[in-house]
C-alpha cells in the first residue's frame, strides 16, 4: 500500500475548499443550462409541403395547399428595429430568430381560408431553415392591416 501525506496550513485548506466549491457551482450551472436546452420544445419539421400545412393546421389554420409565394431570405446578422420587433413576436411564441443570424432560410406564404371575421386577405408566413420551422406570423396587408403570432385568434373580432 502506498500512502501520501501533505502538510497544509488552515489557510491553504480553506482556499482549496473554496476553489473546489466554485468549480462545482460552475459545473452545476453548465449542467442546468444544458438541461434547459434539452428540455426545450423539439424543433418542428417543416421540410415538406405536407409538414408545413400540418403545422399551420396545428395552430388552427386552413390554408390553400400551395404557397402563394416562396422566397429565399437571409436572416440579417444585425437586426434593424423592424427585425427586433418581429423577433419579439417570435419570442412570445417560442421561436428566436437571433439564433439564425446570417443564415439562409425560406419564407413560405400561404393564403388563409378560415380567418375569423370579414375577408381581410390574411396570409400565414412561415420561415424554415434547414427543414425546421424557425418563425411564423399571420398578417394582412389590407387597409386595417395587422400582424400577429401563428396562434388562432380567440375572439371573433381578431383585429380588435
Amino acid at each position: 500500500m502506498f500512502v501520501v501525506t501533505a502538510k497544509m496550513s488552515k489557510r491553504k485548506a480553506v482556499v482549496g475548499v473554496l476553489i473546489l466549491a466554485a468549480v462545482l457551482c460552475a459545473l452545476v450551472l453548465i449542467a442546468a443550462k444544458a438541461g434547459r436546452k434539452a428540455g426545450a420544445a423539439s424543433p418542428l419539421s417543416a421540410a415538406s409541403s405536407e409538414e408545413r400545412i400540418s403545422l399551420l393546421a396545428g395552430y388552427g389554420w386552413e390554408v390553400e395547399p400551395e404557397p402563394i409565394e416562396t422566397q429565399e431570405i437571409v436572416i440579417p446578422r444585425d437586426f434593424p428595429k423592424v427585425y427586433e420587433d418581429y423577433n419579439d413576436i417570435q419570442l412570445a411564441q417560442g421561436f428566436d430568430l437571433s439564433e439564425y443570424r446570417g443564415l439562409e432560410a425560406t419564407r413560405y406564404t400561404y393564403r388563409i381560408l378560415n380567418y375569423p371575421g370579414p375577408d381581410c386577405g390574411a396570409v400565414a408566413d412561415i420561415i424554415v431553415c434547414r427543414g425546421i420551422l424557425i418563425a411564423g406570423d399571420v398578417q394582412s396587408a389590407s387597409l386595417d392591416g395587422f400582424m400577429h403570432s401563428l396562434e388562432y385568434p380567440k375572439t371573433k373580432d381578431a383585429n380588435a
